[in-house]
């Protein structure tokens, strides 16, 4: 495990965990349900975003086996059969308004095991999430080519003309009777967004009239794929055609692998509505150039020429050296999508040198870092209030509505509060607009613990603010609290007397701070005080409403003060 570990974080990947069907389970759903799940050891492997032809078994064995120097890179060959023996995809024009792109490809004589075949449609789906963007681009099929008579048509139709068994259905439907079987489908529902409100839905046809596909959303049951299949026809369908090319490539580029001759595609022929035609997968390989002393100055090492070429063919890229050593020629293979600016190169010379090999030296620009103002007068502030007895608390910057609002005895539109679009919990709607609400959660928590309780927060509040480029404002506030058989009053008062002496402002009305008598919904009548600094309202302290203090659970009184730090910084 530890060598496969080195081995992934070498080749610029990361071996998240190891772990089991059964351990999964238990951690998300308790002990019970994971009776039963399989233990076999799981290596749960963390691939780049870019990188489609690792997202499968094969793509990563392949990769790794190239970067150990065990094997040479694969060539990838298609295939083009003799003139009218090849497969044919008719794209006719009623598609343009909905997925105007098709791409085909067939896998001749292909062995199945059960392991292959998992693997197989999972590649379909990590690419479908991935590139495709949950279908939105692409959407793949793969249909048992022995089972249909090409050619075979693209094209776009009512819902109520098409009818077809869908994959592992017991009976036909019509494409909007479909629609409505998988609305509550969990894996499916996510794609019916796609085709749903559109007058035609694509489909693809063979010449006896099979349906092979409804792209996006399901395959005909007709075509299905068994481990028996010998040939298998591959259709993307999308609105995108470079991704459309991509996924292609690296389905065929990985399986072809299982094929009697292995790593050759039989490639199928599109024709457009124009007539004009395209041999697919395009499988292109092509050549860059790149200087190695560009490498090795964008890396920071020294490599010779021949050393670099070497190490660009570990990581697939096959490369040698040209015209006096001034020059690499790297050949970049079907696979490697990603590859698409001279430092992509560059990037997997770096991989296959071993970012821990490169020589750490100090960059050549020459900066001083220094805290921010308002960071370290926060930090300074916090060891004070510690040092006053209070115990610092960190809550979550995001809480209810009715923390902020209804709890405190306002109204939501009063609080100018900033609203989530789309909270997941009812605890996460909205960004706190003061620190208050979550002292007082922090307190119902701990009603365990001795009397007093005296907790402190300095920490972010959020208001909007339409002067500003995001529409929002953030403020640096300090908040107090004090819980006990009394209210305390004299406490939290005592303490905005200490932050005001450490910040050197002196108690009068000139050039320091003051308090006057104030009102506000979430403090007791008559015992609330507005504080006043640098000529400026900066926030409140006072005794806490009973109200308040039975809607957040608690039963003894309560202090707080509340106020803005930032015009001291």
């Amino acid at each position: 495990d530890e060598e496969f570990d080195e081995l992934c974080f070498e080749f610029g990947l990361e071996l998240d965990e190891i772990t089991s069907e059964k351990d999964i389970i238990s951690k998300e759903k308790g002990q019970e349900k994971a009776k039963g799940a399989s233990d076999v050891i799981l290596y749960k492997i963390d691939v780049p975003a870019n990188r489609y032809d690792l997202l499968c078994l094969e793509g990563l064995v392949r990769g790794l086996q190239v970067f150990k120097e065990r094997i040479n890179l694969p060539r990838y060959e298609k295939i083009i059969p003799a003139e009218g023996e090849g497969q044919r995809l008719i794209i006719t024009e009623q598609t343009a308004q909905i997925r105007p792109h098709a791409v085909a490809a067939v896998l001749r004589n292909i062995t199945f095991t059960k392991e292959r075949y998992d693997s197989f449609i999972d590649l379909q789906e990590k690419l479908h999430q991935n590139i495709c963007r949950k279908r939105a681009l692409v959407a793949i099929g793969t249909h048992d080519l022995d089972t249909i008579s090409g050619p075979f048509t693209f094209t776009a139709k009512a819902p109520s003309e098409i009818k077809f068994k869908p994959l592992n259905q017991s009976q036909e439907y019509t494409a909007s009777q479909i629609m409505d079987l998988y609305r509550t489908d969990s894996h499916l529902r996510h794609y019916l967004h796609l085709i749903e409100n559109k007058p035609r839905y694509p489909v693809i046809y063979d010449s006896n009239g099979v349906v092979l596909s409804m792209p996006p959303i399901i395959n005909g049951d007709h075509t299905k794929i068994s481990l028996n299949t010998r040939n298998v026809f591959i259709e993307c369908t999308g609105t995108d055609i470079t991704k459309a090319k991509i996924v292609l490539d690296v389905i065929v580029t990985m399986f072809s692998e299982y094929c009697e001759k292995p790593f050759t595609v039989e490639a199928a022929e599109v024709v457009y509505p124009n007539g004009k035609t395209h041999i697919y997968p395009e499988l292109a390989y092509r050549t860059e150039k790149v200087k190695p002393e560009h490498i090795n100055k964008k890396i920071g090492i020294s490599e010779t020429p021949s050393s670099l070429a070497k190490l660009l063919t570990r990581m697939c890229l096959k490369s040698h050296v040209i015209g006096n050593g001034n020059h690499l020629e790297v050949e970049i293979p079907p696979t490697r999508a990603d590859i698409i600016h001279a430092c992509d190169i560059v990037e997997d010379a770096a991989i296959a040198y071993g970012y821990n090999n490169i020589q750490m030296v100090i960059p050549k620009t020459y900066t001083i870092a220094n805290q921010l103002p308002l960071n370290k007068l926060t930090e300074l502030l916090r060891l004070d209030l510690a040092a006053a007895g209070f115990t610092e608390a960190l809550t979550f910057a995001l809480c209810s509505q009715e923390d902020v609002a209804d709890k405190l005895g306002m109204d939501i539109s009063a609080t100018n509060a900033v609203r989530i679009a789309n909270p997941k919990t009812a605890e996460f709607q909205v960004a706190r607009t003061t620190l208050l609400p979550g002292l007082l959660k922090t307190i119902a928590a701990n009603r365990k613990m001795p009397l007093p309780l005296k907790l402190f927060e300095i920490s972010d509040i959020v208001v909007k603010d339409p002067n500003t480029d995001v529409g929002a404002r953030n403020y640096r506030h300090l908040c107090a609290i004090y819980y006990s058989k009394s209210p305390g009053f004299e406490i939290i008062h005592g303490l905005l007397d200490r932050v005001m002496q450490l910040l050197e402002v002196p108690p009068n009305e000139e050039n320091g701070y003051t308090i006057k008598a104030s009102e506000a919904s979430a403090f007791f009548p008559g015992r609330c005080a507005e504080v006043f600094a640098k000529g400026q309202s900066i926030g409140k302290l006072g005794v806490i409403h009973p109200d308040v203090i039975t809607k957040f659970e608690l039963t003894m009184p309560c202090s707080a003060l509340e106020i803005n730090i930032e015009p001291f910084v």
